[in-house]
């Protein structure tokens, strides 16, 4: 869904060396990384060349990877694995779906173990949903990062799963994570809680609670917290919304004004804008399909 926290390998490589002249201590290696993989892949967002990034993501992989092993009980680390594996997943091409699928699943073991080291959720996976609503209720403000990006790297397993209806079957609990975030901060990262509940009202059919009038709502809202700077959740729109209304007109207007839009209207968007626009133009494509 959400393209994020992506590196290249020119900068890894930068990394790498920093890390091996600078530091000399694992340990210190292990808490300082996250930080600079953080600074690393605030300028990769800031790329426009899709195959560039994606020809770097593998060696940014490996090196998180590998600090795991040496420390598994990194949540920082796990969190930043996790976010690795799913925005490499992002950007694959559409006939490299089993490897995608792959990749998510990683992705999730890395955020669900970072998330049970996350309090006050220590043992609360695989409990009823129950348990894991009453855990979610203890949480504040400042873990909002943690259940957004769990919740959207889990949501992401989900959706490449060949698993079918056994991985649907958690999605009341990316649910839940969503809905937390919701409540707790709904401008996050431009509105991405607005977005995926509007994406999820928009996708299901009404008698499994689809509801389009509160999907327009939730998307408007999400549309406002991105003040036209994030051009995905435009995109989501008219894919969801625009099409499940059968408004040929709305789809097409907002997917060109995606496309009239300058990819960097905001630098740190750059790349997620950039695949925002790749989408756009394969879905006008589509549009006497759609329509």
């Amino acid at each position: 869904m959400l393209a994020a926290r992506l590196i290249t390998h020119f900068l890894v490589v930068a990394v790498l060396a920093f890390i091996t002249g600078c530091f000399s201590s694992q340990k210190i290696m292990a808490e300082k990384a996250p930080a600079l993989f953080r600074d690393v892949a605030l300028s990769a967002n800031r790329q426009s060349d899709v195959v560039l990034v994606r020809q770097g993501i593998p060696s940014y992989l490996m090196l998180v990877d590998g600090m795991l092993q040496s420390y598994p009980e990194n949540r920082d680390l796990l969190l930043a694995g996790a976010q690795a594996y799913a925005a490499y997943a992002s950007v694959l091409e559409d006939d490299e779906q089993d490897r995608a699928a792959n990749l998510s699943d990683r992705a999730k073991q890395y955020a669900l173990k970072a998330l049970e080291m996350t309090p006050p959720f220590n043992g609360a996976l695989g409990k009823p949903l129950e348990v894991f609503q009453e855990r979610l209720r203890q949480t504040e403000k400042k873990q909002v990062p943690t259940l957004f990006w769990v919740g959207n790297i889990w949501a992401g397993w989900i959706a490449a799963s060949t698993e079918g209806a056994a991985a649907m079957a958690d999605l009341p609990w990316v649910e839940a994570l969503m809905e937390r975030a919701l409540e707790l901060d709904p401008g996050f990262y431009y509105g991405g809680p607005h977005l995926f509940k509007a994406i999820l009202l928009s996708a299901r059919p009404e008698q499994f609670g689809g509801n389009l009038k509160q999907a327009q709502e939730h998307f408007q809202k999400a549309l406002d917290y991105g003040r036209g700077k994030f051009l995905m959740t435009d995109v989501y729109y008219a894919e969801y919304y625009a099409r499940q209304t059968l408004n040929r007109d709305l789809f097409v207007s907002t997917l060109k004004r995606v496309l009239e839009t300058s990819a960097q209207v905001e630098p740190d968007l750059t790349l997620a804008n950039t695949l925002a626009q790749r989408k756009a133009r394969k879905l006008l494509a589509r549009v006497d399909e759609f329509f």
